[in-house]
């Protein structure tokens, strides 16, 4: 078995510095090129750190994981994506043998009710960095799904969103569309920070590279909702401008609303415009028309991010990791054809 001896003398660096960043001494204060190195140099000798040798007695014993959201409790009641992911997480926790204990976010905050030892934490969402200092109070065991912050330091789990949204438009570009256009709202953080969108990014990339992008077929709400997206197209078709063919849509809660208001308008999905969501959540099946989305596979988004948090746990991984889990699109009956030839 590889000692810190070794590894300071294969990366040329002091037994003290190797020690403590094996150890995640977060008060010690070097480059990620350093950190990167020691990880490499311990991970080719299989050096395992003290937690590491006693791993098969942690298997053993029932983990206390803390499950943590971004989104208020409110917030997660009327995004489905978020409550299903959490519900699931909790369910293959239990499969895990973890004790797992469910926190929200409380007007910025985080706090324990119970008095318990945290092994662990799954963190979902998008979290500034004063919530990162707060996280890390908890536990240094942090596995992040869907976003991935401190890479040289933590785990995550994120979706393709590049692949989903290329599978969107090459959809819509099968079909014979050339208005594409988008509908999603601003992503803000509990302090009101702005976080970049990654489909809307994605979208805007795809569709200058077919030299077909228009920024007023690009709708927007003060957030992404139900409500948003139905007061997008309201608000647009009352401002007389001109809807595209097809309409990529940030995730299926909003295209419900954005279908909603396209019908009152009398303008018929798909034979008017084509729609696709985002997420797959299982009522998209019974929408009216029954929505073509971008499936984010859930349920192995969080079998990924418990194991890898077991092994980080147990020490049986240096190399903090980025999984990035492929979507992939699922055709139903909100698209067809344009009604005439885009030109």
């Amino acid at each position: 078995m590889a000692t810190l001896s070794q590894i300071a003398r294969t990366t040329g660096l002091s037994v003290t510095t190797v020690s403590r960043v094996l150890n995640h001494d977060e008060t010690l204060c070097v480059p990620d090129e350093t950190k990167f190195k020691i990880f490499e140099a311990a991970e080719k000798l299989d050096y395992k750190t003290i937690k590491a040798r006693r791993a098969e007695n942690e298997r053993l014993k029932r983990l206390s994981i803390l499950i943590l959201d971004w989104y208020s409790e409110y917030e997660m009641l009327n995004d489905p994506y978020y409550l299903y992911l959490m519900t699931t997480l909790e369910k293959h926790c239990a499969l895990s043998n973890m004790n797992t204990i469910r926190v929200v976010n409380v007007n910025g905050e985080y706090k324990l009710t119970v008095d318990v030892k945290i092994d662990g934490m799954l963190a979902i969402g998008r979290f500034n960095p004063d919530q990162l200092n707060m996280l890390r109070n908890f536990t240094k065991n942090i596995v992040f799904l869907d976003s991935s912050p401190m890479e040289a330091t933590y785990s995550s789990v994120t979706p393709n969103y590049k692949l989903g949204v290329t599978q969107a438009v090459e959809h819509f570009l099968s079909l014979g569309h050339r208005e594409i256009g988008f509908v999603g709202g601003e992503v803000v953080g509990s302090e009101q920070e702005l976080i970049v969108d990654h489909r809307k990014q994605e979208l805007i990339q795809l569709l200058e590279k077919h030299g077909i992008y228009n920024s007023q077929y690009f709708f927007e709400g003060a957030k992404i909702s139900y409500d948003e997206g139905y007061k997008a197209i309201v608000r647009a078709i009352q401002n007389g401008e001109k809807l595209p063919t097809a309409l990529f849509v940030a995730n299926d809660t909003m295209a419900n609303g954005v279908i909603r208001a396209l019908d009152e308008n009398g303008t018929k999905v798909p034979e008017d415009i084509s729609i696709i969501g985002f997420n797959n959540l299982a009522s998209t099946q019974f929408m009216t028309p029954p929505l073509t989305t971008i499936n984010i596979p859930i349920r192995f988004m969080a079998e990924c991010a418990i194991d890898t948090l077991r092994q980080t746990i147990a020490n049986e991984t240096i190399l903090p990791r980025k999984i990035i889990v492929p979507c992939n699109l699922v055709i139903r009956d909100s698209c067809s054809k344009p009604a005439q030839p885009s030109t």
